[in-house]
């Protein structure tokens, strides 16, 4: 047996030292790694930072602004500061006394004196149906008062001793407020504290949200029926052909929306070209009302909307092997069952992202709705556009619109976990 040599006792040391020297090199080429990681984003942040900035000042910003106005209403807190005060003890029951009508009557002259009077007189009116005449009333009674006392002339109009008057008015001195919200889902405060649904001669928003998205649930079921069997079409066929077809879908995005909004208000006429055509094929035996009509709007929202629903599917058809499909067939599979089994599976993203992009965008149509449905066929977005330019209610219009944006990032979420976002093929 031989001796040990001095080497062989060092040969673990020696291992161990290679060891820490390898880990070491390894987290300093790690750490490089990371630091070279962070200067490539900080450089893309860069890249990318004026359009970042430009988005928040041009999109980002105006809609927080505007959804703020759903819960922030200051026109009744800022226009009436005597009355605020004076309602400050009140407990909301029964009638506040004459400190508070006296207190009123002089918030109601110096709005006057402002020019301020409509503004408040609509917004008390946004609270109140039928509040705008008698405020303005009540200011022209105040402004010829003639040595009249303010308290005999408040006292004088029946609307300020009625039972809902001060409580509408008392909940409109708090700036912040869930009533516009509430209203946008039919709802409102109680006397008792509670929420309530309103009388149905007033509940009207539910069901323009239950319309909207049964028109949008319509049109994107219409647009997968044509554009299913369009993109299949289109994936199998040789390449010109497909070209061809691809450039006909396409056709409408070379049109506004306007225009081919107004030619469908042509087409779709007691004696337009759809009629006549329905009756040479024989399909109906009298002309149809589709103008002004949901069936209508359909129609052309569908005509619209299709290419945004077959792109999406003809991007994963394209994208499958025919040899799939022939060895199913190989194996004893009938054709259905191929399809099913094998085909349907990979184009099912396509389709799912498809039809989200047609629902939410169906969701925000205007023109097409004001141009060709009915007065029973407006969707929320003709609501919207009223309270912004007619009624100049923007914050009906804003509790609106935050309503539709939580139902559509709430459906776009339900879409996102059951597919997954890098499933979801949109081009």
């Amino acid at each position: 047996m031989s001796a040990l040599q001095p080497s062989d006792l060092d040969r673990p040391a020696l291992a161990r030292g290679r060891s820490a020297a390898a880990d070491t090199d390894l987290k300093s080429v790690s750490a490089a790694l990371r630091r070279a990681e962070f200067g490539d984003r900080l450089r893309s942040l860069a890249l990318a930072a004026p359009l970042l900035v430009l988005l928040a000042l041009s999109f980002g910003i105006p809609i927080v602004l505007l959804l703020s106005r759903a819960v922030y209403d200051p026109t009744i807190a800022e226009a009436l500061p005597k009355t605020t005060a004076a309602l400050a003890d009140w407990n909301g029951q029964g009638q506040p006394g004459d400190a508070a009508l006296a207190a009123l009557a002089a918030d109601l002259s110096d709005n006057q004196a402002k020019g301020t009077a409509y503004e408040l007189a609509k917004s008390i009116n946004a609270r109140l149906p039928g509040a705008r005449s008698q405020v303005l009333k009540t200011v022209r009674k105040l402004e010829n008062a003639g040595g009249q006392p303010p308290l005999d002339i408040m006292k004088s109009v029946p609307f300020w001793t009625a039972p809902g008057t001060w409580p509408a008015i008392a909940s409109g001195t708090h700036r912040l407020t869930s009533f516009y919200l509430l209203s946008a889902l039919d709802l409102r405060w109680n006397p008792d504290g509670g929420i309530e649904r309103v009388p149905p001669e007033q509940a009207i928003f539910l069901q323009v949200f239950m319309r909207t998205f049964f028109v949008a649930a319509a049109v994107t079921l219409a647009t997968l029926l044509l554009g299913f069997p369009l993109a299949y079409l289109i994936s199998s066929v040789p390449k010109g052909l497909a070209a061809i077809l691809i450039v006909a879908v396409l056709l409408p995005f070379w049109t506004s929306i306007l225009v081919r909004t107004a030619a469908w208000t042509v087409l779709l006429q007691k004696f337009g070209l759809v009629n006549d055509l329905l009756l040479w094929l024989g399909v109906v035996s009298d002309r149809l009302d589709l103008m002004y009509s949901r069936m209508g709007l359909i129609i052309a929202m569908t005509h619209i909307q299709l290419p945004f629903t077959l792109l999406p599917i003809y991007s994963v058809m394209r994208t499958i092997q025919p040899s799939q499909m022939k060895a199913a067939y190989s194996l004893g599979a009938r054709p259905f069952t191929a399809f099913r089994r094998v085909y349907l599976p990979q184009v099912f993203p396509g389709v799912m992202a498809g039809c989200l992009l047609t629902f939410i965008l169906c969701l925000g149509y205007y023109i097409t709705p004001a141009l060709i449905g009915g007065a029973s066929d407006q969707l929320i977005s003709n609501f919207i556009a009223n309270y912004v330019n007619v009624e100049l209610n923007w914050e009906m219009a804003a509790a609106l619109s935050f309503i539709l944006l939580v139902f559509t990032l709430a459906l776009f979420g339900i879409f996102a976990r059951i597919l997954g976002f890098d499933r979801l093929k949109l081009v």
